[in-house]
C-alpha cells in the first residue's frame, strides 16, 4: 500500500534544523492560528475542536472536545498538559517539545483561550533536559514577542504558563497522580469519583489535562477547521498521529501518519518508514506501549485505528510500537517489562505493589534455568488476581490502570509462545542465550 499524502499537521517544522527556533517557527506560520483564534469567541474554538474530533494522544483516547465541555464552570480553574513521557520505548512527544516548543506553546493558549483560564502547566519529565531547555526558551520567547502574558496580541486575554519537571516517576503520566506531584506531593493517583479533575483537579479546582500531542495539534485544527481534520483518517480516529517505531526494524524514529489509511504492515516495511525487519522476521509487535497486549504476524495488516485496534483486543495507547523479531525471547521480553511496572508501581493498591514483585520474581527464576512447571499456572494465576479475566481492556482491581496493565505482556507470552516458557524449564537455561 502507498503512503496517503495527508499533510504533515505536527512535524511540518521538523524537517529543518532549526525547528526549534522563534525565527523559524514564525517564518513557517508560527502564532498564526493563535491570532486566528483570537478573533474567534471562545465557544467558537471549542466548536472546531469537537468538529474535529481529535481523540486524546495521551494513551486513553478520549476525545478533547467532550473533555473540555466537562470542565466545571468556576472562577479559577487550569489546564495542565502531560509530557510526563515515561514509558519505555515511548518517544514521540521528545520529538514534539525538543523540535517544536513553541507549537506546543501556541497550542497550549488557543487551549487556556478557548477554556477561559489563564494559569497553564505544562509538566515534563525531570530527566528530559534539552525539553525542559526548549520550552522553557520557546515561553519565554512567547513572553517577549506579546503571545503571551498579559493582554495577549490586545485581545484582552492574558495567560501565564508554567514549565514544572517531574521527578522520574513513571506513574506521574496517570492525570490524577501528576496533579498530585503538581501540588507538591508524592504521585499517588486520586480515586475517581469524586477525583475527575474537570470537577476537582489541581488544588481542588477544575482542570483539564491535556497530552502534549493533542496540544500540537491545536494550531492547525483552527487555521484549517476542524472538518479539515476530521476529514483525514476514518471513524472515530481523525486525523494524523505521531507513531514511535523502535525495536527490531531497519529505520527506528518517529512518524507522523494519515490515521486508519494505513496499517502496521505498511509501518514497519514500507521503505519510506520502517524500511523491515533486518534479521529475521516479525514474531510479534507491541502496538500500543508495553502495556497493551500483543499482536502477531497475522495481525500486521490491521489498520493503525483506535477503533480498528481495539476490536483486535489491544490499544493504540502511547503510540509506541515495538518490533520483535524471530531471534526474540520471549520470556525475557515479559520479565524486562514486567521488571519496569514492578519498579515504577507507586505502592499504594496491594495488587499492584505485592502482584508485581511476584511476577517479576517468578519470570526472573524461569528466564534463568531455575522455573518448574507450575510456574506458568502461577503467572497466570497471579495475573488473574491482579486483571481478574485477564481480557482487554481489563477490570480495575487497583485505583490506576498500571496494576491491570501489568499482565498485558506475561498472558500474551505465555498464550502464544507457551514452548519456550517450557524451554526454559526443561533445558535449565534461556536457549536465546
Amino acid at each position: 500500500m502507498s503512503l496517503t499524502d495527508a499533510p504533515k499537521i505536527i512535524t511540518a517544522r521538523a524537517q529543518y534544523d532549526d525547528s526549534h527556533t522563534l525565527e523559524r517557527f514564525l517564518a513557517t506560520g508560527g502564532n498564526d492560528g493563535l491570532k486566528k483564534a483570537l478573533t474567534m469567541t471562545p465557544e467558537a474554538v471549542q466548536a472546531e475542536v469537537d468538529a474535529a474530533s481529535l481523540l486524546g494522544r495521551g494513551g486513553a483516547g478520549f476525545p478533547a472536545g467532550r473533555k473540555w465541555a466537562m470542565l466545571r464552570k468556576a472562577d479559577v480553574s487550569y489546564l495542565v498538559v502531560n509530557g510526563d513521557e515515561s514509558e519505555p520505548a515511548t518517544f514521540k512527544d521528545h520529538l514534539l517539545v525538543e523540535r517544536d516548543a513553541h507549537q506546543l506553546v501556541e497550542g497550549v493558549t488557543i487551549a487556556s483561550y478557548a477554556l477561559q483560564v489563564n494559569q497553564a502547566f505544562i509538566f515534563l519529565r525531570g530527566e528530559f533536559a534539552l525539553g525542559l531547555e526548549r520550552v522553557q526558551e520557546a515561553i519565554n520567547d512567547a513572553y517577549k514577542t506579546g503571545a503571551l502574558g498579559t493582554n495577549i496580541f490586545g485581545s484582552g486575554f492574558s495567560l501565564d504558563i508554567v514549565v514544572h519537571p517531574g521527578a522520574g516517576a513513571y506513574i506521574c503520566g496517570e492525570e490524577t497522580a501528576l496533579l498530585e506531584a503538581l501540588e507538591g506531593k508524592r504521585g499517588y493517583p486520586r480515586i475517581k469519583p469524586p477525583f475527575f479533575p474537570a470537577a476537582i483537579g489541581l488544588y481542588g479546582e477544575p482542570t483539564v489535562v491535556n497530552n502534549v500531542e493533542t496540544m500540537s495539534n491545536l494550531p492547525w485544527i483552527v487555521l484549517n477547521g476542524g472538518a479539515a481534520f476530521a476529514a483525514l483518517g476514518a471513524g472515530r480516529s481523525t486525523g494524523t498521529r505521531l507513531f514511535a517505531l523502535s525495536g527490531h526494524v531497519r529505520n527506528p524514529g518517529v512518524y507522523e501518519l494519515e490515521m486508519v489509511k494505513h496499517t502496521f504492515r505498511d509501518l514497519i516495511f514500507s521503505p519510506e518508514l520502517g524500511g523491515g525487519v533486518p534479521n529475521g522476521d516479525v514474531k510479534a509487535i507491541i502496538p500500543g506501549g508495553v502495556s497493551a497486549p500483543w499482536f502477531y504476524p497475522e495481525q500486521l495488516d490491521i489498520p493503525l485505528g483506535q477503533d480498528e485496534v481495539a476490536e483486535q483486543g489491544s490499544m493504540l495507547g502511547s503510540g509506541s510500537i515495538v518490533v520483535m523479531d524471530t531471534n526474540t525471547c520471549m520470556v525475557r521480553a515479559a520479565w524486562r517489562i514486567t521488571k519496569f511496572f514492578s519498579r515504577e508501581s507507586c505502592g499504594q493498591c496491594t495488587p499492584c505493589r505485592e502482584g508485581s514483585g511476584w511476577l517479576e520474581r517468578v519470570l526472573w527464576r524461569l528466564e534463568n534455568g531455575q522455573g518448574r512447571m507450575e510456574d506458568l499456572d502461577l503467572l497466570l494465576d497471579l495475573c488473574d488476581n491482579i486483571a481478574p479475566g485477564l481480557g482487554w481492556p481489563p477490570q480495575q482491581t487497583t485505583i490506576c490502570v498500571l496494576g491491570p496493565s501489568i499482565p498485558s505482556s506475561i498472558h500474551s507470552a505465555i498464550s502464544r509462545f507457551r514452548d519456550e516458557f517450557l524451554a526454559h524449564i526443561t533445558q535449565g537455561k534461556c536457549p536465546h542465550a
